[in-house]
């Protein structure tokens, strides 16, 4: 049957999508962030994970019928290792411990609430009204967030008289401590401590107010308790998100993709940990921390650092590498998958995954971006090792073979899937390039091996799918997969028309973005992302920036905000850190066409949507540099590109879909 004749279905999507878009709960708020003002009878509740050098958090909130406000903290501290110390050890507790279950207003307890708003940036932040008639009335103002270094969930409260009368407020002492079994931890027994910084008897008369504070820290026993102070811990995690916000700036008439983008990079920073291995880029999800992975952070997210001028985050790249690198071999066999437990042990439960062309890939792209010869140099022996792995893989039709991709045969993958050839191909031309600036001699053999590789993915996995002319996943796959969007990303393009109808069908395309198997029910956001990004550079731009938008408005403002997730059923839309990386992708290497060329070179192709004269991506931090993009229409349909560094500007002017080669002063 071919499902490319069936437009009324994706008529119909779009449809959904339209409805999405105007039903959304939450909305953009002034200060940068979003906002859901609650209506009346508007129960919902939601999830998301914020995390610290030392903590994650994934915080479960609910509003009831009535306008309560309940929350679940699961607590997850990974610098605390539990017994067996393997990829999931980190000491993890949920708590529905609510300082406020102890306090009296005019000795009453705090019922009747009725939350107006929850707000979002960085910050859980939540406004509720308190109305007990003759008792009184006052607003409460809850606000929730981890310490930026602590091991702690910080806990601010502010209550409000907005009556006529008094309020008398009492608050107990509380600070509840539990041990954990010493034989369930790696360093023996953790204190966890439940806190409030204040306790007594309080007066507020008409318009004053009351603040205090709490926390649920935990460390080892005989360690000094955590006691943090609230106000400089808000400070300082303020101060990182706009860090994070004010650099690498996207600026287009679309206010929901500039939010959206701003939003990614806070999550796909936030999610690293100071561990005994060095900083480590954690997925999170209450799995997955003080570890590495060959594709979250090799892959993902460590070719991104560069451009977001986030130290932490290069710091953390460079280390993941170092790791990586400790299992180079002569013997050819496969590189770990992953390095958990801060560095201490390895997981390759389903042996190589491709492992080695999702390291080469992303080592070579970050090292090009970075622009430090220094690590450049440090990084040339992994990424030349992981090529010839790849090299010696290659399999009769000249693609690389391995035991699975990075799905880990949740879905099956042949002997040799699209995939890892794809990122092998992307390697390769990375890594001329790379040699080529460190004097290496190998940018021609590179060259030769990546063209060669081409003509045999195209051999290999080219085919008819359901109708559509585009690649076949692996031998006997006969089935749509979303990772045929793979070769878009790294400018494979021979089959990119009936790929990118194949991408955007009925059978694979819902409201949650891509399928990973036509006929299931399971999405993961990364091939949404990676398809996005690949339609992009194959210069789709009016199709990429249509569901580019509806996906951001589904995930910034629609039931579940405002980061891109793992996956569905699996982990219940967990807000994973790298995906949020590939979401900044999509802008970087997709909407604005950067290419690492060089330490200092790029090659630029920005694809501008025609409902757009201009659009920018402002203090860019990678090549070692600092500078702008900006692109404007011109009269005569051109684009003129300006790369802007302090007072010098190189300006230029293109046809739509050209790419200009760019050297950084």
């Amino acid at each position: 049957m071919d499902f490319k004749r069936f437009t009324w279905v994706a008529a119909l999507l779009a449809l959904s999508f339209a409805q999405t878009d105007a039903q959304s709960r939450w909305k953009l708020a002034d200060n940068g962030g979003i906002v859901w003002n609650v209506a009346a009878n508007d129960s919902h509740n939601d999830h998301i994970e914020m995390s610290g050098k030392s903590v994650s958090v994934v915080l479960r909130y609910n509003i009831d019928h009535n306008g309560a406000f309940t929350l679940n903290k699961s607590m997850i501290w990974p610098l605390l290792r539990t017994i067996p110390n393997n990829t999931h050890a980190s000491l993890m507790r949920r708590y529905n411990w609510n300082p406020l279950d102890g306090i009296t207003v005019n000795g009453r307890a705090m019922t009747g609430e009725k939350v107006t708003n929850i707000s979002l940036k960085g910050i859980l932040n939540v406004e509720s009204l308190f109305d007990q008639g003759y008792y009184g009335q006052w607003k409460l103002t809850r606000t929730y967030f981890p310490s930026t270094e602590f091991p702690a969930l910080v806990e601010m409260y502010r209550i409000e008289n907005t009556g006529k009368r008094p309020l008398n407020i009492e608050i107990p002492e509380e600070a509840q401590k539990s041990y954990t079994n010493p034989q369930q931890g790696v360093t023996g027994s953790y204190c966890i401590e439940a806190a409030i910084d204040t306790k007594g008897y309080f007066t507020l008369q008409p318009g004053e107010a009351l603040e205090f504070s709490a926390h649920l820290s935990a460390t080892r026993e005989g360690e000094a308790p955590v006691r943090p102070d609230a106000k400089a811990e808000k400070a300082k995690r303020e101060a990182l998100v706009a860090s994070l916000m004010d650099n690498l700036v996207l600026d287009t008439p679309d206010e929901v993709i500039n939010r959206m983008f701003a939003f990614s990079k806070i999550r796909a920073c936030e999610s690293i940990y100071e561990t005994q291995g060095g900083p480590m880029h954690g997925p999170g999800g209450e799995s997955y921390y003080a570890a590495i992975w060959a594709n979250d952070q090799a892959e993902y997210i460590n070719p991104y650092f560069p451009y977001t001028g986030y130290d932490y985050g290069n710091a953390s790249a460079l280390n993941s590498f170092k790791h990586f690198a400790r299992f180079m071999n002569d013997e050819w066999k496969p590189i770990p998958s992953s390095i958990v437990a801060e560095g201490l042990d390895i997981w390759n439960g389903v042996g190589d995954r491709g492992d080695a062309a999702m390291i080469a890939y992303g080592a070579s792209r970050y090292a090009l971006a970075r622009g430090s010869r220094q690590e450049a140099e440090e990084l040339w022996p992994l990424i030349s090792w992981c090529l010839d792995y790849c090299h010696h893989k290659l399999n009769e039709g000249g693609v690389v073979a391995s035991d699975t991709d990075e799905l880990e045969n949740r879905f099956p993958s042949g002997d040799a899937n699209l995939c890892t050839s794809s990122l092998y191909y992307d390697a390769l031309l990375s890594a001329s390039y790379l040699a080529k600036e460190l004097g290496k001699g190998n940018a021609s053999t590179y060259r030769k091996q990546a063209a060669e590789l081409r003509k045999n993915i195209e051999s290999y996995f080219g085919g008819n799918v359901e109708g559509f002319d585009t690649y076949i996943y692996y031998k006997g796959n006969d089935i749509l997969r979303s990772w045929i969007c793979i070769p878009l990303t790294v400018g494979i393009d021979e089959r990119k028309d009936a790929t990118i109808n194949a991408l955007f069908s009925p059978r694979l395309w819902t409201e949650n973005g891509l399928l990973t198997q036509a006929g299931s029910e399971t999405f993961w956001d990364r091939s949404t992302l990676y398809a996005l990004r690949g339609v992009y550079a194959v210069g789709e731009t009016e199709k990429a920036t249509d569901y580019l938008q509806r996906y951001s408005t589904t995930r910034l403002l629609g039931n579940h905000v405002p980061y891109a997730i793992e996956a569905w059923p699996e982990g219940g839309q967990r807000h994973l850190s790298a995906e949020s990386g590939l979401y900044g992708r999509i802008i970087t290497e997709g909407m604005f066409g950067i290419r690492p060329t060089g330490f200092k070179a790029f090659t630029l192709t920005p694809r501008l949507p025609k409902e757009w004269h201009e659009m920018a991506l402002r203090k860019v931090k990678a090549f070692d540099s600092e500078f702008d993009i900006e692109i404007n229409r011109l009269k005569n349909n051109k684009l003129q590109v300006a790369v802007i560094q302090g007072t010098k500007k190189q300006i230029y002017s293109i046809q739509p879909g050209n790419t200009l080669s760019i050297k950084l002063k």
